[in-house]
């Protein structure tokens, strides 16, 4: 017959049946704890008398020990979880429970907040699981939230939004024709719109569903319906088994690396005369932003190329590309490194001056023939060790400036290593992004749905509306249909944004020119095609570092942000 476990009642018991337990179970530690029971066994006694530290002796292995007591059964490990016994208030050797829990392995507290963000806001959460999670407090932030106006400019990519708001994103769905192609026109002609504050009824306004299809639009190139063209990073797996009739075509790679080389220099040509402001170079290794001079507060043309390796930036150095590495400090300064290579023989006389200075000292001191003295190779790999180090990581971004710019170009035309040689993207050209239209390029448009959910109150059910955007949401894309939630949702909406994260580092706070004068850049960029509110806020300096926008939320038409 099995032996009652205490606390533990696999069948129904009766209230009284179970205070009789607790009863027996209080009074068989008393009598573990009577004077009259056996003492420690003499092991036990010698180790504490030397001084180690030991848990406290469990009364019922005293009892067993010393034959005396009843014997306490052990607990099934295999009993259900919801019919476990209750815990025990606190640990016997009275230390508070909260300390020994400290005292155990913890985890540091940005990977904490890694952690409660991937459990909040997994990248696979469907809309309704997400809104039945409690909002995250800005407490629980990686950096400290802030508050103001308007947002700080973030130059990441977007992979997808998810805005909720006790106001319905009803209006968002389901465009009539005729707005369908208002919105595609004013998004080609460039038309300002001016929205109210506060719109009473949304879901009838024309002029609201017209900008918001205007704020979705976004131009590609190359373009293949079956093939997922961002991101480029990481996307072998989504690529893999998708039919690529150039893999083994050279001639047909020859074709789509012509026409990609056409699109690109069109590019960068709109973006010279300052009628594109910005745009994309999506890799399978890297990505590259290009800039009109006057954004981010600089007044020449800029290329930021995330993330590199010694070996790119070695090529970059013999094509004479001169170029910076922004986030690298060398004695107070930013590392900079120059195109202008030496020749073999200057490099040798040079590195044998250096070694001759460098252990002058020991000759002075009369011991520089007993140390055995490193040879080159061992000098310049330790040079090196933290150029290699920072490959693929953030701190390997590449600031190229002015003039720079088109030799860049140039070289990103002719480099064999901007198309992967194997695997689902060989012979695949580059992604361009732009939002603005260019030459080869093919319109394309985020997708958006809206969602309504109920979810739990202290009062009962409330709505939730949501309303997701999916696709490579770009800065201005950003800012565009935050200003259109605002008047459509009252000034009241949250906003969960997940971020394509090797473009998280082109927020990074460069050398600005302070003499830039805000109406000028105003004036020469405003032919660009976008809003000028929109034009303003990427004109303003970086301020998030590495780092990118996670969550925003307005209340009473003020933001609150953290990234």
């Amino acid at each position: 017959m099995a032996l009652a476990v205490p606390g533990y009642s696999p069948n129904f018991k009766k209230p009284p049946e179970t205070l009789r337990l607790r009863r027996k179970r209080v009074r068989s530690r008393g009598a573990a704890a009577s004077p009259g029971e056996q003492p420690e066994p003499a092991p036990r006694r010698a180790a504490l008398a030397a001084g180690l530290l030991l848990r406290p002796f469990p009364a019922s292995a005293a009892g067993r020990g010393g034959g005396g007591g009843p014997a306490a059964t052990r607990r099934n490990p295999f009993a259900r979880l919801d019919n476990r016994p209750p815990a025990a208030a606190e640990p016997p050797d009275g230390q508070p429970r909260g300390q020994q829990e400290a005292e155990g392995p913890f985890l540091d507290s940005n990977q904490e907040n890694a952690l409660l963000w991937e459990e909040k806001f997994p990248e696979r959460t469907t809309v309704t699981e997400l809104l039945q999670t409690p909002q995250v407090s800005f407490s629980e932030s990686d950096t400290p939230s802030s508050e103001g106006t308007e947002l700080p400019v973030d130059w990441s990519i977007k992979t997808r939004l998810l805005f909720t708001s006790s106001q319905p994103f009803t209006w968002a769905d389901h465009l009539k024709a005729q707005e369908e192609a208002q919105g595609v026109i004013q998004h080609c002609r460039a038309t300002e719109v001016t929205l109210p504050q506060s719109i009473q009824d949304p879901k009838v306004s024309t002029e609201l569903r017209c900008a918001f299809q205007q704020s979705l639009i976004y131009w590609l190139h190359p373009a293949f319906p079956w093939l997922p063209l961002f991101p480029r990073i990481g996307a072998d797996r989504k690529m893999a088994g998708k039919i690529s009739p150039w893999a083994n075509d050279e001639t047909l790679q020859h074709i789509l690396m012509s026409d990609w080389s056409v699109s690109f220099t069109s590019l960068y040509n709109l973006l010279k005369t300052k009628l594109c402001p910005y745009f994309y170079v999506c890799t399978y290794q890297f990505t590259i932003l290009f800039r009109a001079a006057g954004l981010a507060g600089n007044d020449v043309i800029t290329a930021l190329i995330s993330p590199t390796t010694r070996g790119i930036r070695e090529a970059m150095k013999n094509e004479g590309i001169e170029f910076s590495l922004p986030l690298i400090k060398e004695n107070g300064h930013e590392k900079k490194a120059t195109g202008t290579s030496l020749g073999r023989g200057e490099e040798q006389v040079i590195s044998d001056e250096d070694e001759d200075e460098s252990f002058s000292w020991l000759e002075e001191m009369g011991v520089r023939d007993k140390i055995k003295k490193p040879d080159v190779l061992s000098i310049k790999l330790c040079k090196e060790k933290h150029e290699v180090q920072m490959d693929h990581r953030p701190e390997s971004v590449v600031l190229v400036k002015g003039m720079n710019t088109l030799t860049l170009l140039n070289f990103l035309i002719n480099s064999k290593s901007l198309i992967a040689s194997s695997g689902p993207q060989a012979g695949l050209p580059p992604t361009l992004l732009s939002p603005v239209a260019f030459r080869g390029a093919t319109m394309q448009m985020l997708k958006a749905r809206s969602v309504n959910v109920k979810t739990q109150a202290i009062s009962g059910y409330k709505d939730q509306f949501s309303l997701e955007i999916t696709g490579p949401v770009m800065p201005h894309c950003l800012h565009s249909v935050t200003m259109l939630l605002q008047s459509s949702q009252k000034g009241s909406f949250s906003a969960g944004l997940y971020t394509h994260e090797p473009t998280a580092v082109f927020n990074a706070c460069l050398p600005v020119n302070e003499g830039l004068d805000k109406e000028t850049v105003r004036e020469e960029l405003a032919n660009c095609g976008l809003h000028p509110k929109t034009l303003d806020q990427l004109s303003l300096t970086p301020i998030l570092g590495k780092s990118s926008l996670r969550h925003v939320e307005m209340s009473d038409y003020v933001y609150n942000w953290r990234s």
